[in-house]
């Protein structure tokens, strides 16, 4: 057959991603990409260095996004995406601007962060009080919760895994249950669940909380590609996500019926081995006031995090 007259390929539009030498989770960007997008991605160079407030500078310096952008702009992406969580809260709201501007004074295309987009998201689904999971250390979880903090979000309940490496490989059951035991009994008193960090793996466990928690969920990859593509003019796509989906969204106000629709099976990622939840390494667990969390995890009386 000759393809030469079907008048392929289509004009392609393209999302430039900057992203961590360490970004293992190219494929779950694309799950929120419609089919006329394309994704060009590049990474910082690699430093000794693991996950922590050290590393999450040294891979949001200017000079380093400087060069990631120049050499993602051949292709002419419309926009460039940061796709840090750590990297882009790390100096706070005002570091998160500049890194934008430097990253929009190299590219001459606009520029967004994962933190920037995670706070237009809370904006958009009208989030003030949220739940938190993160595969931080506690230092790292305490600067996201002083970022979200100067954009008036408070974090009513939180849990955190002290994961220094390797958090590509977290499989989907820690998630789950980190999730549950930072929402608590009550979720009615969170208006949403934040999942943090680009490398852990969240798309398939979205809709399955959503469901389950009845509130909005949302996470770092999610909220990116949701912004990269609202600057283009179109949108993510995501079943059964309430960020995504005006209808998902309200099915979860005031109703106690589960979405239209099959749930999502809870199954990890290929060569991701399900992990005991009994088992599961939290370093801490916060619970929303008079809300006891089950055992077997200790709760600290203190719901701050430890200095």
């Amino acid at each position: 057959m000759d393809v030469s007259c079907l008048g392929g390929p289509h004009p392609q539009r393209g999302i430039g991603v900057v992203a961590p030498f360490d970004f293992a989770l190219d494929r779950e960007l694309w799950r929120w990409v419609p089919d006329e997008i394309s994704l060009y991605v590049t990474r910082t160079p690699y430093v000794p260095v693991e996950v922590s407030l050290d590393l999450a500078r040294l891979v949001s310096e200017h000079q380093t996004l400087h060069e990631a952008v120049r050499a993602l702009i051949a292709a002419e992406p419309e926009v460039i995406a940061y796709a840090c969580t750590s990297g882009s809260f790390v100096d706070g709201a005002l570091g998160e601007r500049t890194m934008c501007a430097a990253m929009e004074a190299a590219g001459e295309v606009p520029a967004l962060t994962t933190s920037g987009a995670l706070i237009a998201a809370l904006h958009e689904l009208g989030a003030r009080r949220i739940a938190l999971v993160t595969p931080y250390t506690a230092s790292v979880t305490r600067s996201l919760e002083d970022y979200l903090g100067e954009a008036g979000i408070e974090v009513a309940g939180r849990s955190y895994l002290g994961l220094t490496r390797h958090i590509w490989k977290v499989p989907y059951r820690d998630v789950v249950d980190m999730a549950r035991h930072a929402v608590g009994r009550l979720p009615a008193m969170v208006d949403a669940l934040f999942i943090s960090c680009t490398n852990l793996p969240t798309y398939d466990v979205i809709p399955q909380l959503e469901a389950e928690l009845r509130i909005p969920v949302i996470s770092a990859n999610q909220v990116t590609m949701w912004s990269a593509l609202r600057h283009m003019g179109t949108h993510a796509v995501g079943p059964y996500q309430a960020l995504l989906d005006t209808a998902a969204r309200r099915m979860l106000v005031g109703s106690d019926a589960l979405p239209d629709g099959p749930v999502v099976p809870l199954v990890d990622p290929p060569g991701v081995a399900l992990t005991d939840p009994s088992a599961l390494p939290l370093k801490e667990l916060t619970e929303l006031p008079g809300v006891p969390l089950p055992e077997p995890p200790v709760v600290p009386e203190d719901p701050a995090l430890p200095e």
